[in-house]
């Protein structure tokens, strides 16, 4: 690395999306041996990790986000001898490796919660998660009125056998993913256990799912009654997110990472809107990392934007953590789609790109985001699959299109996704033929050719990557900052041309017509350019 600090300070983070990336044996689900396959592609484009999403046993009721065995893998996805030979590939090509944890909630299919639904109230089986009495007549009525972020009710009634009703229990999330209760010391045990399973066979770290969860107010209090279960609401305070008990939750965890070699690192999914909030759980004994969604969420406007860096600067800097950026993941409309889709959005997506690529810190990286890839928003209603469309009542298509499988290669969809032949997941559009990576590889002013140069320069210039910012003068609607040394960003959010104070020469820009002259720099619309002062 450049610097001499801990690599993932100013790593260049991909994310894998397991099931969408590619398929290895054709069965239209993508796997840990289409990722191996696959990988050099990686390499090539100049990341430093891979992040996979969950690839263990579960019914995939929530895409995996529903873990029936922490300790496993799907068969769909493959073994753990697959996991192994992946994350061997990944080591030997200089790729380290973070997996997802989902510690909020199981699946209902866990061995734990079929032992709960067997088991009578009150028993050391139900302790493990949140089984309550219902209020009301016959305890017909919910213990409380919280919402499920997919929609509807946070709360199922279980029956027994001969449909008589009894208790019911918490589910943020579907109603097949029982939230745990961290009060109980088992549940803590059990996950310091799944953490040392996997960091003994090698992965250098772990994204948290809902790291803002798991601890709740133990009144269970009801909220108010306008209230909305957004995961990122910063103008309410829910409790059941972000409680203060979570915290001594990753001291517990930063010990248990401390013990092994090579600098493994955890990163939380803190849907915490202030940038103050966020960096609590950044403190020198707890995580490493957050995702910045109060970035992820700023619109295509400069003040905002600045706004956010120095916010998120400001507050990780005053705990001594690294700041990360981040455009698109797998919970959230794809960036392109965001900024205003066609041409446009793809012009600002290509200026975001380079403006995130040059601030202080590390960034993580969608896949598919380094092809120009859109939201797919006309998938047909009888492929969706993420639960949002039926807890919604099928008014909200939820989150599959931006998890359409990727186009690798070929004339016709799905693109070289898997063997000839395979019918993927989700279906590919056949207007993805100009975006699969062969079409773009190599070829100038590609967006995956501009990705792999700002990478190869990021890796390159000691200026990029970890270290401070400082902002230049700049007309209204235009961010320009200083790296030292010697590298300058300027990012033009407005509908026209400007001109700027500049001098030396372009290194890379995200689309055509930026000139250098005379110590002005004339910047097209919608554009950036990272300059050698």
């Amino acid at each position: 690395m450049k610097h001499q600090s801990h690599w993932w300070r100013e790593a260049a983070i991909y994310q894998i999306y397991v099931r969408s990336f590619a398929d290895s044996n054709g069965d239209g689900e993508g796997d840990l041996a289409g990722i191996r396959e696959r990988l050099p592609h990686l390499a090539e484009l100049g990341v430093d990790a891979i992040w996979l999403t969950p690839f263990y046993v579960s019914p995939l009721a929530d895409g995996g986000y529903d873990v029936a065995d922490y300790r496993d893998v799907d068969p769909r996805f493959g073994t753990l001898e697959d996991f192994d030979a992946l994350l061997a590939t990944a080591h030997e090509l200089g790729i380290r490796m973070i997996i997802d944890v989902v510690p909020n909630h199981s699946s209902s299919a866990h061995r734990w919660f079929r032992e709960a639904v067997a088991a009578e109230p009150g028993s050391a089986a139900r302790a493990r998660y949140i089984f309550r009495d219902g209020r009301g007549e016959g305890g017909d009525e919910p213990p409380n009125n919280w919402k499920s972020i997919f929609g509807g009710p946070a709360w199922t009634r279980l029956k027994t056998e001969d449909g008589t009703p009894e208790q019911w229990y918490l589910h943020l999330f579907d109603a097949e993913q029982p939230d745990f209760d961290w009060t109980n010391q088992e549940v803590h045990d059990e996950f310091d256990d799944v953490l040392r399973f996997w960091l003994d066979r090698g992965v250098d770290g772990f994204r948290i799912d809902v790291a803002h969860g798991m601890v709740k107010d133990p009144a269970l209090p009801d909220i108010d009654p306008d209230a909305k279960a957004d995961l990122l609401d910063g103008s309410t305070s829910l409790p059941y997110f972000d409680q203060d008990g979570v915290h001594e939750i990753y001291r517990r965890w930063s010990r248990i990472a401390a013990e092994y070699p090579g600098d493994r690192t955890m990163v939380a999914e803190a849907w915490v809107e202030d940038a103050e909030r966020v960096a609590r759980y950044l403190r020198p004994d707890e995580l490493h990392q957050a995702f910045n969604f109060e970035y992820l969420t700023a619109p295509w406007d400069a003040a905002r934007l600045r706004e956010v860096i120095d916010g998120s600067l400001a507050a990780n800097g005053a705990v001594g953590a690294t700041t990360t950026w981040v455009l698109s993941n797998h919970d959230v409309t794809r960036h392109v789609t965001r900024f205003g889709g066609g041409e446009q959005g793809l012009r600002r997506a290509r200026a975001a790109t380079l403006l995130m690529l040059g601030l202080p810190g590390s960034v993580y990286l969608y896949q598919g985001e380094e092809l120009g890839l859109p939201e797919v928003t006309d998938l047909p209603e009888e492929s969706l699959q993420d639960p949002t469309w039926e807890r919604s009542g099928r008014t909200e298509r939820g989150r599959d299109g931006c998890r359409v499988p990727l186009p690798w290669e070929g004339q016709a969809a799905p693109f070289g996704f898997g063997p000839e032949g395979t019918t993927p997941w989700l279906p590919v559009p056949e207007a993805w033929a100009g975006l699969a990576r062969s079409a773009q590889r190599g070829v100038r002013g590609s967006t995956l050719e501009l990705y792999t140069t700002a990478l190869g320069l990021r890796r390159e210039l000691d200026a990029l990557g970890d270290g401070s910012m400082s902002w230049l003068d700049s007309p209204e609607g235009v961010l320009y900052f200083e790296r030292e040394p010697g590298v300058r960003v300027a990012v033009n959010l407005t509908d026209a041309a400007v001109e700027l104070s500049a001098s030396g020469e372009v290194l890379v820009a995200s689309g055509p017509g930026a000139e250098l002259s005379g110590g002005t720099l004339s910047l097209p619309a919608e554009t950036s350019v990272w300059l050698r002062a």
